[in-house]
């Protein structure tokens, strides 16, 4: 017996409470849960007749290896170490399952008249089952213009009609309930489109398209005419019409909190992010907070604690949770944990997502019944496998594999690295918390990497700060969930006090966000995983001997903390950019306008936005500019004003100003919004206008008043254009304005002088007038675009046109974010290379 040993190891002067020691890990399940992923993976991919191929010749050796094993040889030797030959067995089995389940699933993509009508671009009468909730696509910037937003959800077609009005009206087909993506335009938020609950049934006109790219779990895109609502030929289920009430009634209840929790609260607790905007989504990217906007296993495991205490106490006389107050036996105790589980289901609905969050929070629940912790590492194993044959496509989901990753480094790497961590004099609560953060993010972050071209140098400490209130805004969120069918006023009181961690984790968010150096560019793809994977083993077998030194552990955590901070200063001494005595800047912002106008310490005037926010907030970041008196805009393209919110994040901002041709539409009213919502003035710019701020002075030149009936009818040839002079520095700034606009610039201003620095027009487009480049014969030409963009940008005859006329050209898609210092023969171009801000 090992008990007496264990109590008096135990340190306690009453011995170990819980003396009971567990074996080595049971890691028996892991081989043939990864076989089945991996052949799932592969088999959705392929064509039937070689995943049949696969999964007959695994069987086949399977069935040799279990002859072989039966035989009086190998029943004479045992099994001895290493695989014993079932084991193998096993995982070919498994594979072979994945494979057929896998191959399986993808032959309902080519099943039915649906593909082939979809490789016509026919256009169809359906009827089809809703199968997803519907989500907002993320308003992009394409060129000069954001693409409209647009409703996607998920449907199964089970009957189409080809619409072809010469020949007549065709037979209607049944469709083998083929999945497809139905795609609509979002003109209204509140549309009925994005009312439509899982199991609706509908008949709709719409045109088939083939899916955007390989490998995914759709036959076809059916894409909806603008204006085309759907019609409900069948209502949802009495489960999902359910479900769909509680959400509501979340979404109800929250509805007079502060922004962020308004937005942050029904994604905590339900997954639904309908209201989180892209500025938020962004500050959660930035920081890795990402997996607290879908439902995981972490919000049914925090509802479980809350019933029955922590997994480790489930056995134990003392116990915690509400269970045992209530006087609940532990039998009765997990059959209310298993209905917690099944509600959980469907509230959150039984998409994939939402299975492998159930999935992983009966993982705790097993826990919670037997409080054996390593116990936990063959329920995940059966879990993924009983998840990925039972839908093939999760071996494909990111999502799904960032989930077992985490879960994974929680059961495993996570109690080492605490106990470690405890050894060293840390708390034991805070070694927990620490552990579990830091390898969460070494084992998810390379496949972040691979998808996000990124690393979040904030994601540990944002991580940490956030953990402790998402307990409480999960409880509370979810208690206001339940309440809110029966007594909204005390749903609503609910959801004020859970407003409160909410706000907290959206503060935690866009303060890391906001960091300089909250993230930093990576390789994307497997070889950028792979690399991050292995300088991640590299820092973790190197942390191990550095904890023991405190002076160099502090003098690495103060280099990281310089790297995330970013001082000017210092960035200045590392980098050589910007220079000193910087005058001008264009920033390196992809395919668009940013430029920036030095015009005293801290501070600038700033040129265009670009489509990115955050590329330009890091840009002026870089720079040091903390104060804007002016944001000019000068024309209303997206690729010149989308960046807007960058620019006034942080930052004070004394008024925008724009160009008086307000088109396009949608783009000048992003423009009103923003500067509203940000409390800035918003005025036209007049012709003719001259202004100083500090050293810096200008002179508006363009657009001149027009005519109403001669006013241009091109965003382009409506840019505002400045010439600006600071101290002996002179800088003309041409927008985007097209060869009749630029002549027209030559007409109004014939006396127009040379200048020092060019803001080549259009992004260095083809179309420029000769003239007016021999007219100002720049010493430099600056040109903003961005790399491999589809137009051709910057021409190479524009680029040879401007270097005969003597001009230094420089260029933000390969020399990055550009400096201007000094005047006369001190005048220089500094580039800060590519991707280096």
């Amino acid at each position: 017996m090992t008990r007496p040993a264990v109590h008096a190891a135990s340190g306690h002067r009453l011995g170990a409470s819980d003396p009971w020691q567990e074996g080595p890990a049971d890691l028996r399940l892991v081989p043939p849960a990864l076989a089945a992923w991996v052949a799932a993976a592969v088999a959705v991919g392929v064509s039937g007749r070689r995943a049949a191929g696969f999964a007959v010749g695994c069987v086949v050796v399977a069935a040799g290896l279990l002859v072989v094993r039966a035989s009086r040889e190998e029943r004479d030797a045992g099994v001895r170490r290493g695989l014993s030959i079932t084991a193998v067995a096993a995982v070919l089995l498994c594979a072979a399952a994945g494979a057929v389940s896998g191959g399986l699933h993808a032959a309902d993509l080519h099943r039915g008249p649906v593909p082939a009508l979809a490789r016509q671009y026919a256009q169809v009468t359906v009827e089809l089952t809703v199968t997803s909730d519907a989500r907002t696509t993320r308003p992009r910037v394409h060129g000069d213009h954001t693409m409209p937003r647009s409703v996607v959800l998920n449907a199964d077609i089970t009957r189409v009609t080809p619409v072809n009005r010469a020949a007549g009206p065709d037979r209607a087909t049944a469709a083998v309930r083929t999945p497809v993506l139905v795609v609509a335009p979002a003109r209204d938020p509140a549309s009925r489109w994005q009312r439509l609950l899982p199991s609706t049934g509908l008949r709709l006109t719409a045109r088939l398209a083939p899916p955007t790219g390989g490998g995914d779990r759709v036959a076809a895109v059916l894409r909806v005419p603008d204006g085309r609502s759907p019609q409900t030929v069948r209502p949802p289920t009495a489960v999902q019409r359910t479900a769909g009430g509680l959400r509501a009634g979340l979404r109800e209840a929250t509805e007079g909190l502060a922004p962020d929790a308004r937005a942050l609260l029904p994604g905590l607790v339900v997954g639904d992010t309908s209201r989180v905007g892209p500025e938020l989504h962004e500050a959660f990217e930035a920081t890795d907070l990402t997996h607290l906007l879908a439902v995981s296993g972490s919000n049914l495991t925090i509802v479980l604690i809350l019933l029955i205490g922590p997994p480790g106490k489930a056995l134990r006389a003392e116990r915690g949770g509400l269970a045992p107050r209530l006087g609940i036996s532990l039998r009765t105790t997990a059959l209310l944990g298993g209905a917690l589980t099944l509600a959980f289901v469907v509230v959150c609905r039984p998409e994939p997502s939402v299975l492998r969050a159930a999935a992983c929070g009966l993982v705790t629940l097993l826990a919670i019944g037997t409080g054996r912790r390593r116990q936990l590492i063959p329920a995940l194993a059966a879990a993924v496998l009983l998840l990925v044959l039972y839908d093939p496509w999760l071996a494909r989901s990111y999502g799904f594999l960032l989930s077992v990753l985490a879960t994974g480094a929680l059961l495993t790497v996570g109690p080492r690295w605490s106990a470690a961590l405890q050894r060293r004099g840390m708390p034991p609560r805070l070694a927990e918390v620490l552990a579990a953060a830091v390898a969460a993010q070494a084992v998810c972050a390379p496949v972040v990497a691979m998808m996000a071209a990124r690393v979040s140098l904030v994601a540990i400490p944002c991580n940490l700060l956030a953990e402790f209130a998402v307990a409480p805004a999960t409880v509370l969120g979810f208690a206001a969930l339940a309440v809110a069918p029966v007594a909204m006023p005390a749903a609503e009181l609910l959801a004020r006090c859970a407003a409160w961690p909410a706000g907290w984790i959206a503060s935690v968010a866009r303060a890391g966000a906001a960091l300089p150096g909250a993230e930093a560019d990576w390789p994307d793809g497997w070889r950028g995983g792979l690399l991050l994977a292995v300088v991640t083993a590299v820092a973790v077998f190197a942390a191990r001997r550095v904890l023991r030194h405190p002076w160099l552990s502090a003098g690495l955590v103060l280099l990281l903390v310089l790297a995330i901070l970013r001082p000017s200063p210092l960035t200045r001494i590392v980098t050589g950019w910007p220079p000193p005595g910087w005058k001008f800047a264009m920033c390196d912002i992809g395919q668009g306008d940013a430029s920036v106008l030095a015009a005293g310490e801290g501070t600038a005037v700033v040129v265009d936005a670009g489509p990115d926010p955050r590329r330009v907030d890091r840009c002026l970041r870089a720079l040091g500019v903390t104060r804007v008196p002016l944001v000019l805009l000068t024309h209303f393209h997206a690729d010149h004003v989308a960046g807007l919110p960058g620019v006034l994040r942080g930052r004070s901002v004394g008024e925008i100003r724009t160009t008086s041709l307000q088109e396009p539409r949608e783009q000048s009213a992003f423009v009103r919004r923003t500067a509203a919502a940000a409390g800035v003035p918003l005025l036209l710019t007049g012709p003719g206008e001259r202004r100083r701020v500090g050293p810096l002075s200008w002179r508006t030149l363009w657009p001149r008043p027009f005519p109403a009936a001669l006013a241009p009818e091109e965003p382009n040839d409506a840019s505002v254009t400045l010439l600006a002079r600071s101290g002996h520095l002179t800088l003309l700034l041409l927008g985007d304005l097209e060869p009749p606009a630029q002549q027209g610039l030559l007409r109004a201003h014939p006396t127009l002088p040379p200048v020092d620095v060019l803001k080549v027009a259009h992004h260095g487009s083809a179309y420029q007038d000769p003239a007016l480049l021999a007219r100002v014969r720049p010493r430099l030409a600056l040109v903003s675009c961005g790399r491999d963009n589809p137009y051709g940008h910057p021409s190479s005859r524009t680029l040879t046109a401007l270097r005969t006329g003597g001009a230094a050209v420089l260029r933000t898609d390969t020399d990055g974010s550009i400096a201007v210092t000094g005047s006369g023969p001190g005048l220089r171009a500094v580039p800060a290379g590519p991707d280096a801000v």
